[in-house]
């Protein structure tokens, strides 16, 4: 029998694909949405204002006034997304973001089976090197991009090839579940080998990366080939960046009040991250600087 600690863990492991995934339905939607007549730095201009704003100003804010224990230089703490742990991938977006107008130019070469397995190959043996024999020694955004530049770029070649998803996509049901669990039993052996407990919240490993495709797949089908496009789901997702900066700042005031009550705990910091996102919104032009 599986004790609290154990069932906890097992329940983190669901939700191992979502930073993989971030960067995949990134690729995806930057696809989809390029001005083919746009240069550059319009891009750039378009793309990175949205993002690198609100990054700089809640850097600023955890960096100032969460973290303060943080003593690395600012501009440092800025490159690697070190003010607060959940901003640590936010620089390797911003990598792809810079690099995607060239994946989008030699898409041809690119968008090919025989490349895009070539590709799949190299990644899986890097998230192997890196999971199971000796982590890489690089700043976390180039070691990040070397770790998840296969989804990345997966995520474009889905933009061209989104209409041959399966209806009968209900099956992947079963191979999720076989997955969430599978990451769950790795990560556990591997505690028991190295007695690391980080081996749990490592979403860079082989394993990962296959789930985080049948994922893809399958939210993919149940968001775009049924009802899931209520106007609820949009108006959460449009709220969900600002969240996800400032859910840690209510999580930090909650935890000494809630203490481990894990599901009260997280329908509060939920509720009240979404209700303050609700609020920030109706601002005119706060949201630009915010998220």
């Amino acid at each position: 029998m599986l004790n609290s600690l154990w069932i906890t863990l097992l329940l983190n492991q669901v939700v191992r694909f979502a930073v993989p995934l971030f960067f995949l339905i990134s690729g995806f939607v930057l696809e989809l949405n390029y001005d083919y007549h746009q240069n550059y730095f319009s891009y750039l201009k378009k793309r990175l204002s949205k993002i690198l704003i609100p990054y700089f100003f809640w850097s600023v804010i955890y960096y100032s006034f969460i973290y303060t224990q943080n003593r690395d230089n600012f501009i440092k703490v800025l490159l690697t997304g070190d003010a607060s742990y959940q901003l640590y991938f936010i620089p390797t977006l911003l990598i792809f973001y810079l690099i995607f107008p060239l994946i989008h130019k030699f898409k041809k070469y690119i968008i090919n089976f025989p490349v895009l397995t070539i590709l799949a190959i190299s990644q899986i043996y890097l998230l192997n090197q890196d999971y199971f024999v000796k982590q890489y020694n690089f700043i976390d955004p180039v070691r990040i991009s070397l770790l998840t530049y296969f989804v990345f770029i997966l995520g474009v070649a889905a933009a061209h090839f989104k209409d041959y998803v399966s209806k009968k996509i209900y099956f992947l049901i079963i191979p999720i579940l076989y997955l969430a669990y599978y990451i769950f039993e790795e990560g556990k052996n591997l505690y028991y080998q190295t007695f690391d407990i980080k081996s749990f919240y490592s979403q860079w490993r082989p394993s990962v990366l296959i789930y985080t495709i049948v994922i893809f797949i399958f939210l993919f089908y149940i968001f775009d080939k049924s009802e899931f496009k209520s106007q609820i789901a949009q108006k959460l997702s449009k709220l969900s960046f600002l969240v996800f900066f400032i859910h840690v700042i209510v999580l930090e005031i909650f935890w000494p009040i809630l203490g481990k009550n894990d599901i009260i705990f997280f329908v509060i910091v939920s509720g009240v991250s979404f209700g303050i996102a609700y609020l920030v919104h109706k601002i005119p032009y706060l949201a630009k600087i915010t998220g």
